[in-house]
């Protein structure tokens, strides 16, 4: 039996383990990529390592999150983050010069390479067919170190594409029927494979939308194979020298089998509060808007905003819509200027975003009060726009720009005739906003600001927890729930102390005092229900819990990163073993966890003592032996550093 296209990638990389389903696997990791929101603390963390100069064949910082200045300490982030890239051999995308996961596609992804990225949207990648995974900082930086990369070894799913998407449809409507279908933890321990005739009506562009919202069923990665498509893509990127063909065998063999027949999709709409709340838009259509926002890591290429533009020529946004376009890289960006595209879109009244992500991370554009916002991201939790009591709708471009013009939610079929985007053949390019690392990085002075605070030293795991329930949540709890982003949010970063002032903010606003009085007694318990931890990688849902005293979470199950953020930072990860014992466990309980080291060693099971309620129930660990040992060493930093120490 053949091979997949992602088989041959993770055979090919395989550093130990065997590619068995569910088993742990080590992976060889060939690039990485961080960006200013969790790289930072990334960088902290490699320092920390006292390794001098990162071992992959390419690494990139890039500064596209944390772009509103209202004060020092973005612009002091930054100026860090240049240095320590200069020092460490690292390239450096400045401010301005795009969305990370736009820019890696179009100037250094590459097929059959791997790629690990502190951000959950890094299985863009996947469109030029690479394994492109999502992960911690702290996981981002052991592979800059030359680590590789430890997860459990996913499952192969073969989408098969047949037919051909038909006008005012988009790649966007394929992966929210995914979402559809598979709702948003569908693609827990599984890498997604798009194949099939109906992949030859697809560009990079568009390949690279469905592999970036792959993120959303909770998917290892997505990715398509390399083929013609990506040839001409990376020609008129004017890198031709990195294609290489990457197909699947004919008999290829995959864990399980979807089939979307192209030519039957329709205009897709994600409902809130989840991308996975996905209806035909014809059903919800005539809402009124407020806002429209084109763009994110999700849909910012080139044809996007081409589309939009010419949609938009001698239209009006209609007056009760504020609209917004973001081009995802400086260079989209001077291709539709230089198209005469921009002045299309401006005379119609949109409101032309600096090349980052903006919005979709809460920095600015904010709706109105109950407002409903269209826009073309990825993610609709609740509060994540800026505004909690917001409506967020997901759609595509070609959904967003119409809609915009009618001023209320609009199927783009009842528009007319679809226009014609034209791909450019060569690309304008221009790298001068990469900056490449330093060839005397002994001169090199890393620059940190009153904002760069030292992480404090995990202890590690003790024999007995005893902790108080301080929070006990419902399903679907993302890391937007526990970690808020935002312009408030997003300076501190890299001071741990003053970003946990915002933990679980907008599930309870008294989580962080009551989290410090109980630190002193003994720390904390969180329990909570199914897909728990979805979305962003972010490692600070992990780590500021843990300053606050997190000892330990038990849930029903975990979203990927979560989960391995929580064993990174030293905190223990249980599921319940039976789903009804949640019921029996509320706010407040006292619970009790003996012989802990012992248990964790080498047990899948572990006993739970309620003291309030005066009963137990049991847990499951499922965890490594790896992921045992960092746990009892108190977090992967430690475990590091005893590695090293022999």
């Amino acid at each position: 039996m053949g091979d997949s296209v992602a088989t041959k990638i993770l055979k090919a990389h395989l550093v130990e383990g065997e590619l068995t389903p569910g088993e742990e696997i080590a992976l060889r990791i060939d690039q990485t990529l961080t960006q200013d929101a969790t790289g930072t603390l990334a960088f902290l963390q490699f320092e920390a390592m006292g390794i001098p100069r990162v071992k992959t064949e390419l690494s990139v910082s890039y500064v596209d999150h944390n772009m509103l200045q209202s004060d020092f300490r973005n612009a002091d982030d930054h100026m860090y983050l240049q240095s320590v890239a200069a020092k460490h051999g690292v390239y450096f995308s400045r401010p301005g010069n795009g969305i990370c996961h736009q820019v890696h596609l179009e100037r250094f992804g590459a097929p059959g390479k791997t790629l690990l990225g502190s951000d959950s949207h890094t299985p863009t990648g996947g469109g030029l067919g690479m394994v492109a995974m999502g992960a911690g900082g702290l996981d981002v930086a052991v592979a800059m170190g030359g680590g590789p990369f430890y997860t459990p070894c996913p499952k192969i799913v073969g989408v098969k594409l047949t037919g051909c998407l038909k006008p005012w449809v988009a790649s966007k409507d394929i992966i929210l029927e995914m979402l559809k279908r598979l709702t948003a933890k569908g693609g827990f321990g599984k890498i997604i494979e798009y194949y099939g005739p109906g992949i030859d009506c697809l560009d990079v562009p568009a390949r690279a939308t469905v592999c970036n919202m792959g993120a959303e069923l909770g998917a290892t990665c997505s990715l398509f194979p390399s083929d013609h498509h990506t040839k001409e893509f990376l020609e008129a990127m004017g890198r031709g020298e990195c294609w290489t063909e990457l197909l699947p065998d004919a008999d290829a063999h995959y864990d399980e089998h979807i089939e979307i027949n192209l030519s039957e999709l329709v205009p897709l709409v994600a409902q809130p509060h989840n991308p996975d709340k996905v209806v035909p838009v014809s059903e919800v259509a005539g809402l009124k808007l407020n806002q429209v926002c084109v763009g994110s890591c999700t849909n910012s290429s080139y044809h996007d905003l081409a589309l939009c533009a010419l949609v938009l020529r001698d239209q009006v946004v209609a007056p009760n819509v504020s609209m917004t376009l973001t081009p995802g890289s400086k260079n989209v960006f001077n291709q539709i200027a230089a198209d005469g595209m921009l002045t299309d879109i401006i005379a119609a009244g949109a409101r032309v975003l600096e090349s980052a992500c903006g919005p979709c991370i809460g920095m600015g554009q904010a709706p109105p009060s109950q407002g409903v916002s269209l826009r073309t991201f990825n993610r609709n939790f609740v509060g994540r726009s800026g505004t909690k009591d917001a409506l967020v709708y997901l759609c595509s471009p070609e959904v967003a720009v119409v809609s915009a013009i009618r001023g209320v939610l609009t199927d783009p079929r009842e528009f007319g005739a679809m226009p014609e985007v034209k791909m450019p053949a060569q690309y304008i390019v221009d790298d001068r906003m990469i900056i490449p690392p330093a060839d005397d990085p002994a001169g090199v002075e890393v620059v940190r600001g009153p904002n760069i605070i030292p992480l404090e030293p995990l202890t590690a795991m003790p024999d007995r927890l005893e902790c108080e329930v301080i929070l006990k949540t419902e399903d679907n709890i993302s890391t937007d729930h526990i970690m808020p982003a935002g312009a408030k949010v997003l300076p501190f970063r890299s001071n741990i102390p003053k970003i946990s002032e915002f933990v679980y903010a907008t599930v309870d606003e008294t989580f962080h005092d009551r989290a410090l009085k109980l630190r002193e007694t003994g720390g904390s318990a969180i329990i909570g229900g199914s897909n728990y931890g979805q979305g962003s990688s972010r490692e600070h849902a992990g780590l500021a819990p843990r300053f606050l005293g997190t000892k330990f979470k038990i849930v029903k199950d975990f979203a990927r990163i979560h989960k391995a953020n929580l064993i990174n930072f030293g905190i223990l990860p249980l599921l319940f073993k039976d789903p009804a014992d949640y019921d029996k466990i509320s706010q407040g309980d006292r619970l009790v966890i003996d012989n802990v080291r012992a248990q964790l060693k080498d047990q899948d099971e572990i006993t739970v003592q309620n003291l309030t309620q005066g009963t137990a129930i049991t847990a499951l660990l499922q965890l490594s032996a790896r992921d045992r040992a960092i746990l009892l060493a108190g977090g992967k930093l430690n475990y590091t550093r005893e590695q090293a120490q022999g």
